[in-house]
């Protein structure tokens, strides 16, 4: 059934529901009043069926409202926001069957409580619009949770990987390159790849490719290197073997008309990672890594070297393996980018395995702490313009008491001028990770104090805090003013 008559269906049901509700009518009187039965008028409210003319006009009547009010899809203020929502098919764009949802399950819950509903929507509206949040935010918000609820490891595609490098004879021990894959994507599904193909444009600088599915041409800039170019190839090869038709056709992306393009993004995206860095190769280095009692950058470094990968690329495969292989549940991923001469620091993303990890996006014009892990060497990249930079350290929550193994490398944005990106990965820190990484216990690693936000942050002298720790100073106010009203009470009692 389309949306939209489930929609004029849902929205006669709301009124019918609302105007009985202010008649204090229940079901069984407005059945005796109208002679429809209950049954049928609880199917109508539920927005399951649309009664014939006669039974509105008989409705109509015995509500005391005008026709044409009834089969307006106008509705009054109260129940505004859940038209608006219902109209504008948003309900088509949240990917619900990713969660084993049902449309007409969302339906049923908003015809049976629309107030609640309608709390909760304006709600939700309100907090969209305080966060900035825009519609390929919202897409992307939603993929996040959907990579959450998978602990970020997908078997369908790791086995096709397996199968496309199978069929291609493709190494699985990290040893693609680039020119194996343009082979295929020219000989397999007919590419013409034009290097240097995107026009120096200011507007352009940040795109690393155009695909024109016409002509099936791929376009690259001339600033893509071995590892980057690698990769789109991949993702190409990803969108032709899973046969994924509706796709960006930037990267990066310049927009996202819908959900299912925000998908299949991330299934090519995966689909390359798990083809450039298989994942039991990786998993037999990392044991070695893990086994040893005293952390080694070299060796780290040694492991993200074996593949033709960017760190970025390296470090996303880690949260696909991870969880999956060595059973580290509480892991977080984050991305900054960062300005050369700029205080601000973007998280433009984040992935959190299991729970809602300590570093997380917060409230905007709030400042990360700069102890983390992540804003430190992003700063040191800045700051000595360097071209790779790594570092190592236990992030200690100050008002959590949890502590963190973080992993950070740093690099400068070849695409654009003065910033600098820096892509980090934390594990929470428990006995059963210290049995699974026996360099945790390790001394030389530093321990810092860190907090999430300045602004919600209670450590004491802290020489990097950019603002003063508000919503704590509200908060102790809030006790303050709490206790001094229960001594009023108890002196008047």
């Amino acid at each position: 059934m389309a949306i939209a008559e489930e929609y004029i269906r849902l929205i006669f049901g709301l009124k019918i529901k609302q105007i009985r509700t202010e008649k204090d009518l229940s079901l069984f009187g407005l059945s005796k009043l109208s002679g429809l039965s209950k049954s049928y008028l609880n199917e109508i409210e539920k927005g399951k069926k649309y009664p014939k003319t006669d039974k509105i006009i008989k409705l109509a009547e015995t509500l005391e409202v005008p026709y044409d009010q009834l089969v307006s899809l106008k509705l009054d203020k109260n129940l505004a926001p859940i038209g608006e929502i219902l109209q504008s098919g948003i309900l088509d764009e949240i990917p619900l069957e990713l969660f084993g949802i049902q449309q007409s399950d969302l339906i049923d819950i908003i015809a049976n409580a629309p107030s609640k509903v309608n709390a909760f929507i304006s709600t939700i509206i309100e907090i969209a619009q305080h966060y900035n949040m825009s519609r390929e935010g919202f897409y992307l918000a939603s993929l996040r949770s959907y990579q959450e609820a998978h602990n970020n490891f997908f078997k369908d595609l790791e086995d096709k990987v397996i199968r496309c490098a199978n069929t291609y004879q493709l190494s699985l021990d990290g040893k693609i390159t680039s020119s194996e894959l343009e082979e295929i994507l020219k000989e397999e599904y007919g590419y013409t790849i034009n290097e240097a193909g995107i026009p120096k444009e200011e507007e352009l600088d940040n795109l690393r490719c155009v695909f024109v599915p016409t002509t099936k041409t791929l376009l690259l800039s001339d600033r893509v290197d071995e590892a980057q170019k690698t990769f789109i190839y991949a993702k190409e090869l990803g969108y032709q073997y899973l046969e994924i038709t509706e796709r960006p056709y930037t990267f990066s992306w310049i927009r996202y008309d819908n959900f299912e393009e925000v998908l299949h993004n991330f299934y090519a995206s995966y689909f390359a990672g798990a083809l450039i860095i298989p994942k039991n190769h990786l998993r037999d280095h990392l044991k070695e890594l893990f086994a040893m009692k005293r952390f080694s950058e070299k060796a780290f470094h040694k492991i993200m070297n074996l593949y033709n990968a960017s760190p970025e690329s390296f470090y996303q495969r880690l949260t696909n393996v991870l969880p999956k292989d060595f059973g580290m549940q509480n892991v977080f991923f984050l991305r900054f980018t960062h300005k050369k001469g700029v205080e601000k620091f973007n998280l433009v993303k984040e992935l959190h395995i299991t729970h809602q990890q300590q570093p997380h996006a917060n409230e905007i014009n709030e400042h990360y702490c700069r102890r983390w892990m992540a804003i430190k060497t992003l700063q040191r990249t800045a700051n000595d313009d360097l071209e790779y930079a790594f570092d190592i350290q236990i992030s200690d929550y100050a008002d959590s008491g949890q502590q963190y193994l973080v992993f950070t490398s740093a690099t400068k944005d070849p695409f654009r001028k003065d910033y600098y990106r820096s892509i980090g990965i934390g594990f929470l820190i428990s006995p059963a990770l210290e049995k699974k990484i026996s360099f945790v216990s390790d001394s030389k690693i530093p321990k810092v104090k860190v907090g999430v936000t300045c602004e919600s942050c209670s450590l004491k002298d802290c020489d990097v805090r950019m603002a003063p720790p508000k919503r704590l100073i509200a908060k102790e106010k809030y006790k303050r003013t709490s206790k001094l009203v229960e001594d009023i009470v108890k002196t008047y009692s």
